[in-house]
């Protein structure tokens, strides 16, 4: 005879409901069900939202790399550490345009750019603006991630049609400081808030392995899952290894049950949201990302590089979604 865990007897938290008022208390409850019921309620609440063989290909470019005034102390575009990624002028918008049809053409849907800056000045907004139109010309969703948004900023972005906006709150309120003093959690919920405020979907998500605890973890899903509208795409990031700043001396891989732990409880908590395996994807194992897909994960990006680190080739991509018999989602 089958045991029915107690969480399923929960009516407040029926499998699949929408929900924006969550505490760390049932984030933990729910995180440490027994593996089999945890992945079981994941996929069933994955599968009344999504097709669950399919995932959505998006591709990542850095349109400006480094010097960032920053000190995320994750980070190797930050100008305060040595890390030897050196600053680059923004780049010209016909290669940025090639780039998005090379991804369009290996599968990508969605088009990422990205911009080291603490904020965008109106002349690079303009610029950015631009690539938008042409990148949404060749039919691919559109983002963009510069830093910190004003209102006014927002509505600019938008009158362009770009379909997301990226900007993480990377971990947990409790832990937030200890790896940002520049910029604030509270600056970082302005801007989403400007984001949703002007009609662009939100990307948000963190990074795990950067020193924080399960707790953490947890809290970090917790503060999206509690914002009015959910952000309708999730990146989970394992943090990339670089050297020379301050997390590299914290910095502890996380057990792979835990991932897929953590993104299963993303799937639970936000059950409309893209949840994507974003940074770090190289040091998973192909069991880890089949595992992860399982416990709701539906999209990756695809590319050989991740703005100034690796990514798993697309060969191997491609290898592992034939042996799972999963495909990638078009448009």
């Amino acid at each position: 005879m089958s045991v029915v865990h107690p969480a399923y007897q929960d009516e407040a938290v029926p499998t699949g409901a929408v929900r924006h008022r969550w505490n760390r208390s049932e984030a933990e409850v729910i995180c440490s069900l027994p593996f089999p019921d945890l992945v079981f309620r994941a996929q069933s609440t994955h599968r009344s939202n999504f097709d669950p063989n399919t995932l959505e290909f998006a591709s990542l470019l850095s349109i400006k790399t480094g010097g960032c005034p920053e000190d995320c102390g994750y980070c190797s575009q930050s100008a305060r550490y040595d890390t030897g990624v050196g600053a680059t002028r923004i780049m010209d918008q016909a290669d940025v345009v090639a780039a998005a049809q090379r991804a369009k053409e290996a599968g990508a849907t969605r088009f990422c750019m990205a911009a080291a800056w603490r904020s965008p000045k109106d002349r690079e907004l303009d610029r950015v603006c631009h690539m938008i139109t042409a990148v949404k010309g060749l039919g691919l969703k559109t983002c963009v991630t510069l830093g910190m948004l004003t209102s006014e900023q927002a509505q600019r972005l938008a009158s362009t049609g770009l379909d997301f906006y990226n900007h993480n709150v990377d971990t947990s309120p409790e832990f937030y400081d200890k790896i940002i003093t520049t910029r604030t959690l509270q600056d970082r919920i302005d801007t989403l808030e400007h984001v949703r405020c002007a009609g662009i979907n939100v990307c948000s998500g963190g990074i795990i392995g950067m020193g924080g605890g399960i707790g953490d973890r947890l809290g970090m899903l917790v503060l999206l899952a509690n914002l009015p509208v959910h952000p309708e795409s999730v990146p989970i990031n394992l943090w990339n290894e670089v050297k020379g700043v301050p997390v590299a001396d914290t910095a502890a891989r996380p057990d792979p049950i835990e991932v897929a732990r953590l993104v299963a409880v993303a799937r639970i908590m936000m059950p409309r949201a893209i949840v994507r395996l974003s940074a770090g994807r190289q040091y998973m194992t192909d069991e880890l990302q089949a595992l992860c897909f399982l416990a709701g994960a539906n999209s990756i990006f695809i590319g050989d590089v991740l703005l100034t680190t690796k990514n798993p080739l697309r060969e191997r991509d491609e290898g592992l979604l034939q042996r799972l018999g999963m495909s990638s989602r078009l448009g």
